[in-house]
């Protein structure tokens, strides 16, 4: 009898030792290498671009008015910027490439994007930047700003910023469109910071239109985002050095 449990404990041991054996050489489905990414670069003989306008059906609601009596050293432009649209041209449009780049990776730029306190309002109102780009942030008011972002997937922060003071040097290290970024001492003081991981983006100035360039050939899904009107896809298929008109219109 005591030579049979020897017998048992033996083989449950072996047994044991085996599917340990197993695990530690990555047999398991679940351990299996996912594809490395590729910083590749782009060939620039084969580039392609893709263009057009964003416009506004229908007819735009007026410019607010802001109330800044709050603050005598407040002598911006008073009037709010949620939706521009002259004569159907949607400005304020983040325009970006969702979905066609695969694991591709690219460099962070070394040039800093620049957000502008003036009038006490946010320069530009929308914003589009890759993750880790530096961003400056300047104030030219009279006045003591304080920036606060409020994200949902990256670090919030709340700063002061005083009159003439050194530019603050910040940086988003997550994927994130239309971040809100607000002022405490101002209310009406908002703006927008889109962070990508790639360069190929693009926001619509006062005529509605955008550019993006330098994109490897592929099939790709735009996406048009406004702050106030949602956002809306396009699928566009790029050949070698091809230029492509993708037109999108928004709607209340």
């Amino acid at each position: 009898m005591f030579s049979l449990c020897l017998l048992g404990l033996a083989l449950l041991a072996g047994c044991s030792k085996k599917e340990n054996t197993n695990e530690e050489q990555g047999t398991s489905p679940s351990s299996e290498t996912k594809p490395a990414a590729t910083s590749a670069p782009i060939d620039p003989a084969t580039a392609a671009t893709v263009k057009g306008a964003v416009t506004f059906e229908g007819t735009a609601p007026k410019p607010q008015k802001i109330d800044m009596s709050q603050d005598a050293a407040c002598k911006g432009n008073n009037t709010s910027e949620t939706i521009i649209a002259d004569g159907g041209k949607l400005a304020n449009v983040f325009v970006y490439v969702k979905e066609g780049l695969g694991d591709r990776t690219f460099d962070v730029p070394k040039n800093s994007a620049t957000i502008d306190q003036k009038g006490c309002q946010y320069h530009p109102h929308v914003l589009g930047v890759m993750t880790g780009q530096n961003i400056e942030i300047r104030n030219d008011d009279d006045t003591t700003h304080n920036i606060h972002p409020t994200p949902k997937d990256n670090r919030e922060w709340n700063e002061s910023q005083p009159p003439k003071a050194a530019a603050l040097e910040k940086t988003f290290a997550r994927e994130e469109v239309m971040l809100p970024v607000k002022c405490n001492q101002h209310p009406w003081m908002k703006m927008y910071v889109n962070v990508v991981k790639s360069p190929f983006f693009a926001v619509t100035g006062s005529d509605g239109k955008y550019e993006i360039k330098g994109l490897p050939p592929g099939d790709y899904t735009l996406a048009f985002v406004h702050e106030k009107l949602g956002e809306q896809d396009q699928k566009v298929t790029l050949a070698a050095k091809d230029t492509k008109t993708v037109d999108q219109t928004f709607k209340q």
